[in-house]
């Protein structure tokens, strides 16, 4: 038996707090957000009747060249975000694995720190749980990492074309309603 490739195998924490000492901050990797093609087709939909408004405003004013549209396929593959596993050691010396989604600052946790984490199942009893909220005991710095979201991939401006467009869409509809 190989002992040099031995690694003892670090549990996945069941409560939803954990005090620990942080033991490693492993490598990260990136992982894609979801996207519902429902979600998206709505959206994209209405976008489009205000995209055809200006177009045609744009045609008839024969202004200068549109911006650049993302494709469906673009958009519905979503924003990767940076999940790094960190292991942990409790008081009683069991190795735990948590995962951390999104940033924080380079500064902000060490190897050897005490940290208290709010963690959430993320449903795959593969995965180990998600890291919330910490709260560095050492340093008294309350963290919390935050992930792109499929809200900020679709992005504001179009997000607002597709406001503009439902909007536009319950006022047509409410007007023939009247008819």
């Amino acid at each position: 038996m190989d002992t040099t490739s031995y690694s003892r195998r670090s549990l996945h924490p069941t409560g939803r707090i954990l005090t620990a000492q942080i033991v490693r901050l492993m490598d990260g990797y990136p992982r894609e957000v979801r996207v519902g093609q429902p979600v998206l087709v709505v959206v994209l939909a209405a976008a489009g009747v205000i995209g055809l408004l200006a177009k045609l405003v744009r045609a008839a004013l024969s202004a200068g060249s549109g911006t650049g549209r993302r494709s469906f396929k673009e958009l519905k593959k979503g924003p990767e975000y940076l999940v790094t596993p960190v292991r942990l050691r409790d008081s009683d010396g069991k190795l735990y694995e948590v995962e951390l989604h999104g940033h924080l600052p380079q500064s902000a946790l060490h190897p050897a720190d005490h940290v208290q984490l709010t963690l959430r199942d993320q449903g795959d009893p593969d995965l180990a749980p998600k890291i919330e909220r910490i709260v560095n005991l050492t340093t008294g710095q309350l963290l919390r990492p935050r992930t792109a979201t499929m809200w900020s991939h679709l992005g504001p401006p179009l997000l607002l074309q597709a406001m503009l467009g439902l909007l536009l869409l319950a006022g047509l509809a409410a007007c023939t309603a009247l008819t």
